[in-house]
């Protein structure tokens, strides 16, 4: 016989923690700028799937309004860091974050 496995919030929560541990972890452990930026990206895609868990377990759409936000600011986010990061790159020819340290006055 086959049992039948019930995912609750909780499965979903976890999941959103392991892949928030794991953004943070690029984004403490890598010199480059696109893998830095990545992670922070896959951090707050984990915040959305939290977000959206909440939601879901409360029976309130408020968690599915704040993944909108989220998503609109990511999107800003990743056409003003991408920019910038392209442009230093053709500038430097590197990615890599200890060199551009550099450039703080």
């Amino acid at each position: 016989m086959i049992e039948s496995v019930v995912v609750t919030p909780g499965w979903y929560m976890t999941l959103a923690a392991v892949l928030f541990l794991i953004g943070s972890g690029g984004l403490l452990l890598r010199n480059n700028a696109l893998v830095m930026f990545m992670s922070v990206e896959l951090m707050l895609n984990a915040v959305n799937l939290t977000f959206v868990a909440a939601a879901r377990a409360h029976g309130d759409i408020g968690g599915q309004m704040a993944v909108l936000f989220v998503l609109v600011v990511a999107a800003a986010e990743v056409a003003v860091g991408l920019a910038i990061i392209v442009s230093i790159f053709r500038t430097r020819r590197t990615a890599s974050v200890d060199e551009l340290s550099e450039l703080s006055g």
